[in-house]
């Protein structure tokens, strides 16, 4: 094994002449060792590609997925060289920001956010279009969906103007999701002014402490949210449906008619109301074959991905390139997707 130029002058500058023969070669195969480790152990690391997903909430699915797409990118790390971690985020909004300013490689967004974001549209009118953000593959649905306590009196999505609503953390894209639901709907400012904006953790405890009155977020069924409030008290579901929600929905390519099917949450009946899909997105900038190494880990491991959370349960391979985001997907999504059949080679 042959040291750098730098280790070889520093070992032939030291002198054995003042130290018996036996301390002298064990002081000189020490800093050998030393040195070797450190050229030839950083060399590898330099050659490692560390790459940090940003999810949201603990409770919701994005950061579960994410945890689950970097444990699979993980155990291959030693044939690709790419190594995976999970970052805790506000969700869409911030994960797309940070993904512009470099600090995340890659992040889930909501599609209506995403669409926004690639646009310079709605709250990223001030920043203008992210031009280079890209797809790299879709997911599940997450409904929009408000939970109030089973004894109040709250029975549609009319009766809640003035009520105290969480309506998501305060620039999450739950909140910027409701913000433009009912600024669509001309909800006066008497209607908003108890809005407020806990963060997920929160939800449970000030729901049934009467601390709220509602909870809103778009978010993947079954969720850990919900299934925590109903340990703590009894709970019902409230659609958003409406004519003017229903025009509401229709006019956006981002968002789509969805329900939350009987059986959950112990519902009677299926609850009504709309979603959006949830991607996963990066920078134009992302190499090929980092992006591909993404895709590959979550889309060769399919059966056991889509075991790791139940709202992901329902998936299925084609799922991941279904769904016509705004942004294009990346090159090594798109040349990934076509050696798989999923996508046309042209």
């Amino acid at each position: 094994m042959r040291l750098s130029k730098f280790t070889n002058k520093l070992l032939s500058a030291l002198s054995c002449d003042q130290l018996s023969s036996l301390i002298c070669r064990r002081f000189l195969a020490s800093v050998s060792a030393v040195f070797v480790f450190f050229q030839f152990g950083f060399g590898y690391a330099d050659e490692q590609q560390f790459v940090t997903i940003g999810t949201a909430g603990v409770t919701g699915v994005y950061y579960p997925s994410g945890i689950a797409a970097c444990k699979i990118v993980n155990e291959s790390r030693a044939e690709h060289g790419v190594r995976c971690s999970v970052e805790s985020s506000l969700g869409s909004i911030s994960n797309i920001r940070q993904i512009k300013s470099g600090e995340l490689d890659f992040g889930f967004a909501q599609s209506d956010w995403q669409h926004h974001a690639f646009l310079g549209t709605s709250v990223f009118d001030d920043a203008g279009a992210f031009e280079d953000l890209r797809t790299v593959f879709s997911l599940h649905a997450e409904v929009a969906t408000i939970v109030v306590r089973a004894g109040s009196a709250f029975r549609s999505f009319e009766d809640l103007k003035g009520a105290k609503i969480s309506t998501g953390s305060k620039g999450s894209g739950s909140a910027a999701s409701w913000n433009a639901l009912v600024g669509q709907l001309a909800w006066t400012e008497a209607d908003r002014e108890n809005f407020t904006n806990r963060s997920s953790s929160e939800l449970a405890e000030a729901l049934c402490g009467d601390q709220i009155d509602a909870y809103f977020a778009l978010i993947g069924h079954p969720a850990a949210l919900i299934e925590e409030t109903q340990d703590l008290c009894d709970i019902r579901l409230i659609g958003i449906e409406s004519d003017d929600v229903n025009a509401f929905v229709e006019e956006e390519p981002y968002y789509m008619a969805a329900t939350i099917p009987a059986g959950l949450y112990r519902l009677a009946e299926p609850v009504g109301s709309f979603g959006v899909v949830a991607t996963v997105v990066t920078s134009v900038e992302m190499p090929d074959e980092i992006v591909a190494t993404l895709v590959a880990a979550v889309h060769d491991n399919f059966e056991n991905f889509s075991t790791l959370h139940p709202a992901l349960n329902r998936l299925t391979r084609e799922d991941m390139v279904a769904f016509e985001a705004a942004a294009p997907l990346h090159p090594g999504a798109l040349k990934y997707f076509q050696s798989q059949g999923l996508l046309p080679a042209d």
